[in-house]
């Protein structure tokens, strides 16, 4: 499983960085393909717990995205999250790499029932977003928009200054998506 998991993670890497440029790997998606990598060499269940709060509900999010533009066509949602899969300035290659997408949150549940839940994911992963959220608005742009930090649909939103939408989301983030997965996760990898 690491080998498979290593290769498609070459593969991916220079493909995406040729493709979108450095700071696309600052997107939560693509940090835990790249963090979980880590924690299937290292074993460590702190790693792929933390990854599993980041992603669980983005990636629910994306597939439920992906498979309604897939039924209904590309223009029928309005949200930006997989718009992107039908682009054909984008070489099929690329996008299809993206369909990892759908394969990464079995993949983390598979790994923590493995090398179990570890309790501290909760802090870790909204250390982590404290860090990563700063970072994607000081080197992102608002056509990017990198983890939502200039606006949730169409960036930039107006209500917040900059810093403040951000400091917003680093408040957000660990109280609505990271802690009841946390919850859950800890209920049921005891």
């Amino acid at each position: 499983m690491k080998l498979c998991y290593t290769g498609f993670v070459v593969i991916l890497v220079p493909t995406y960085w040729w493709q979108y440029g450095l700071a696309n790997f600052l997107w939560s998606s693509n940090l835990a393909l790249l963090i979980t990598l880590l924690g299937l060499w290292l074993e460590s269940s702190l790693l792929v717990s933390m990854m599993a709060l980041s992603v669980l509900i983005p990636e629910l999010g994306w597939a439920v995205d992906f498979t309604v533009r897939l039924v209904a066509g590309p223009e029928f949602v309005s949200f930006r999250g997989t718009r992107y899969m039908f682009d054909s300035g984008i070489p099929l290659f690329v996008r299809a790499l993206s369909l990892y997408h759908l394969i990464l949150p079995v993949f983390l549940l598979w790994a923590i029932h493995r090398l179990g839940y570890h309790r501290r994911a909760l802090m870790g992963q909204t250390l982590l977003g404290w860090t990563v959220l700063p970072l994607s608005y000081l080197v992102g742009k608002p056509t990017a928009n990198i983890n939502w930090v200039f606006g949730f649909i169409d960036p930039p939103q107006q209500l917040l200054s900059g810093i403040g939408f951000v400091l917003f989301l680093m408040a957000l983030y660990p109280l609505v998506l990271f802690l009841p997965v946390h919850l859950l996760l800890r209920r049921v990898f005891r």
